[in-house]
């Protein structure tokens, strides 16, 4: 069994599988056997399970073939490390567009379906600025706040990331089939569920942990009370990210959400560069049509800071190490140690090796 096929075959586990899914990858277990062990445990003596799960994993793959659906595995240097990060990450991601999407700092705009005039220039001002300083901006492709915000990166000519509660070939809504299309010249439309998939109710709050997980901040734009954006927001608390919130007008109700984020300790967003502060990010400096964040630059003083960072001293040239073991040694947490990792990994200084491992090289690559 190929360990894409085992890997496809874990992504069809129940969800309360994954955080043992992701224990046993994270301990180096190749997906076969992780595989092999929770269906012991689970359905032992059940051959019949084994067959059906197989035989949907083949289906699976087949079509994504079909469609030239690229999986985007857990042990692939690709697969985003924001997300080994969290308890429960998928075994894979599905992507339609550019995988290098997921390469980036990212943050999360995400907030009201039905959302005012303001709250669509707001979000889509946003996902523009920021996308143009070189962040790529991560949402769920709905209506309202979250397709206002690709659109911002997109007229930017920035990188943008819709995480479907679907699968990637079941566009929802259909609407946003040609805004998907357009996401995926420099962006990428992803889920952690199999090709085909249809956009079931229950899916799209399992769905929100992974735009928060993808993100390093979380930025909450006319939520309501019972929003499905706040859902994101605890997922994002509980992941260790920033959450923001753009307050709004008090009078419609429309805002009580975000406001209540405000009141217990949000960070107040009115531009780009107060998202920027909060996650410790220089902003960009001009060059290319999307900008060229700070990082990037030209050699000076900040690629000196950068050569000399204390990450690296954690890591001995050629060592592998997780981001667990590197928070230990480093002593900052992981929320503040991935986008220094990130910063590196531009830098040529560190190259990641997959499952969220990262290898120190001593000079730029």
């Amino acid at each position: 069994m190929t360990d894409l096929f085992s890997f496809i075959a874990l992504s069809l586990l129940p969800a309360s599988f994954w955080p043992h899914v992701a224990e046993g990858l994270r301990a180096g277990d190749p997906p076969a056997a992780v595989l092999d062990r929770l269906l012991a445990i689970h359905w032992p003596g059940e051959p019949d399970q084994r067959s059906a799960l197989h035989a949907r994993a083949q289906a699976a793959m087949d079509r994504a073939q079909r469609q030239r659906i690229t999986p985007v595995v857990w042990s692939d240097a690709a697969y985003p490390v924001a997300l080994t990060t969290i308890v429960d990450p998928p075994p894979l991601l599905w992507t339609l567009g550019c995988v290098a999407a997921f390469s980036a700092p990212a943050v999360a705009i995400v907030g009201a379906r039905a959302a005012s005039p303001y709250g669509v220039s707001v979000a889509e001002q946003l996902g523009a600025d920021l996308a143009a300083r070189g962040l790529t901006i991560v949402s769920g492709l709905a209506r309202g706040i979250d397709s206002a915000a690709h659109r911002g990166a997109v007229s930017a000519g920035g990188v943008t990331v819709g995480v479907m509660g679907s699968g990637v070939d079941v566009m929802y809504p259909p609407e946003h089939a040609s805004l998907a299309r357009d996401m995926q010249q420099r962006g990428a439309v992803a889920s952690e569920l199999v090709p085909g998939t249809p956009p079931l109710p229950h899916l799209f709050p399992q769905r929100n942990r992974l735009i928060s997980g993808l993100s390093r901040a979380v930025v909450v734009i006319e939520a309501g009370e019972k929003s499905g954006s706040l859902i994101t927001a605890r997922s994002a608390l509980e992941q260790g990210r920033d959450v923001l919130a753009v307050p709004g007008n008090v009078l419609s109700g429309r805002n009580r959400g975000a406001h209540a984020l405000l009141r217990d300790g949000a960070k107040i967003v009115e531009t780009a560069d107060d998202i920027l502060e909060e996650m410790g990010l220089a902003a960009a400096i001009p060059g290319g049509p999307a900008g060229t964040p700070a990082w990037q630059a030209a050699p000076g003083p900040l690629q000196r800071a950068v050569t000399a960072d204390p990450v690296l001293a954690c890591l001995a040239p050629g060592e592998s190490c997780d981001l667990d073991a590197i928070a230990e040694r480093s002593g900052l947490t992981v929320a503040r140690l991935l986008p220094r990792l990130l910063e590196l990994e531009l830098r040529g200084l560190v190259q990641r090796a997959g499952g969220g491992r990262f290898i120190r090289f001593d000079s730029p690559c």
